[in-house]
């Protein structure tokens, strides 16, 4: 994020408006955050909570200056036109009281804890009755935790998917590198392939979205949150020449003599870059390297052309079958397919090579904007509403129920999550906040400070799959 911009205007336009809206006599606004299910084409019933610390450290220390002041209400008064819109006395209220630091209290479940959707995850509340205004001000910073929970959410059910396919016909012991993270050229931003990728290395160990290694280490104290290998694209192979692409590819393996190495092979035609490269000119020099050869297709139907390229290779080097009675080529060489992968392809390839009679510990996978990008606030439709509100002293309950649309309709009073046990085992429950429980929200952020940090060890080990 740009260090130049003025925090002062990380808000929506009509937020800057509601100082004049609430009822007389407001002293504290509480609002809360959470999935109220899942877009149906997923499928989701949980969420993983991540990438609130982030957001924390944006808005944490002297938030509040003159400058900022004066540059937020010119640009205020050029956008709305008049003065009124700008709370010009609630600002200078928060430098001259509070050293610029933003009185609210947060408090948020354990980054890294998988809870059920239509949960409460994040409470916030202003500490100073002067400042209102400010707890829904935050909405628009705050909600911004959808992208990269929604990530690890999806990554983790990616997961799911993988392990259950190696349980089946393979090893899950190398499940943590079996899908990689391609995304970082696919998403909107710098910030967002930072966010995305470290949301992703929650469940997995390889990426080759270097921002997130900053992010990580900055944010979460993790000095090497993932790992990648040598690798062509079909720049350093076609750049020899159709003509020459044997000798491109020969030139991977003698430049990378040992460990795993991997090359884009269907710049021209990938079965034969299969049977007679890979599986013929060169098959000798791979079975006797010190290391894997990953194979990696990248156009095509990707169901197809994995099971293609298996047989095909299946032919040319020794395969055995395991335990589950599956197929299992040389350890010398595996494939990678890193085209058109997301939860729904994923599933298909697994299903179709296991059809097909291989095991998946065959292949790995590499996914960037189906992991990273094609996801939005509503895949698991997260929400911001204000639910309690005290005035003149007095605490009522606030809620929303349209008529239109009963899923929209918003929890009330205050809350805690509590454990709990469900049919499937241990799980959590939104409760108000005077009913008996141990409250799992944790008061993470206080009037300008963060007052808990986690590191992304401990959020690996909170959202670690034990069962699926």
């Amino acid at each position: 994020m740009r260090n130049t911009w003025n925090p002062l205007l990380f808000t929506d336009s009509y937020k800057m408006s509601h100082f004049r809206q609430y009822p007389p006599g407001k002293q504290r606004v509480y609002s809360y955050f959470e999935s109220r299910g899942s877009d149906p084409k997923f499928g989701f019933q949980e969420t993983v909570f991540f990438g609130l610390q982030y957001l924390l450290d944006l808005i944490a220390g002297p938030f509040v200056t003159a400058e900022r002041i004066d540059q937020a209400e010119l640009f205020c008064r050029r956008h709305f036109g008049n003065d009124r819109n700008f709370n010009r006395p609630g600002w200078e209220h928060l430098l001259q009281a509070h050293d610029g630091r933003l009185p609210v209290r947060i408090k948020a479940v354990p980054e890294g804890t998988v809870v059920p959707t239509h949960n409460v995850l994040i409470t916030v509340e202003n500490t100073d009755p002067a400042a209102y205004w400010l707890t829904n001000w935050l909405e628009t910073m705050l909600v911004q935790v959808w992208y990269p929970t929604t990530v690890a959410t999806q990554s983790r059910e990616m997961k799911k998917l993988l392990l259950r396919s190696l349980q089946e016909t393979g090893d899950t012991a190398g499940i943590d590198f079996k899908l990689h993270d391609f995304g970082c050229r696919g998403v909107s931003s710098i910030e967002t392939a930072a966010l995305g990728a470290a949301a992703h290395l929650i469940n997995f160990q390889g990426s080759d979205t270097l921002p997130a290694l900053e992010l990580l280490d900055e944010v979460y104290g993790e000095p090497c949150g993932c790992v990648s290998i040598p690798a062509s694209e079909h720049s350093t192979i076609t750049s020899w020449g159709e003509a020459h692409e044997l000798d491109a590819m020969r030139n991977m393996l003698e430049q990378y003599p040992t460990g795993l190495v991997a090359c884009v092979s269907d710049s021209f035609d990938i079965f034969r870059a299969c049977s007679d490269f890979w599986g013929g000119a060169l098959r000798e020099q791979i079975l006797h390297r010190d290391g894997t050869l990953v194979i990696r297709p990248d156009s095509g139907d990707p169901a197809t052309v994995v099971c293609q390229v298996l047989d095909i290779l299946g032919t040319r080097f020794p395969t055995t079958v395991n335990r589950q009675g599956y197929k299992v080529l040389d350890p010398h060489v595996r494939v990678i397919q890193g085209d058109g992968i997301d939860f729904a392809s994923l599933g298909q390839i697994l299903a179709a090579i296991q059809a097909h009679g291989w095991s998946s510990d065959n292949l790995a996978f590499g996914s960037g904007g189906g992991l990273l990008q094609k996801l939005n606030r509503d895949t698991l439709k997260f929400a911001f509403k204000c639910s309690s509100i005290l005035v003149d002293g007095e605490e009522r309950d606030v809620f929303k129920r349209p008529i239109t649309d009963q899923g929209k309709k918003s929890k009330s009073g205050r809350f805690k999550l509590i454990r709990t046990t469900g049919p499937a085992g241990p799980t959590f429950a939104t409760v108000k906040e005077s009913e008996l429980g141990d409250d799992v929200l944790e008061i993470v952020f206080e009037n300008g400070r963060v007052v808990r940090r986690t590191t992304f060890a401990e959020i690996r080990r909170r959202a670690a799959l034990t069962t699926i």
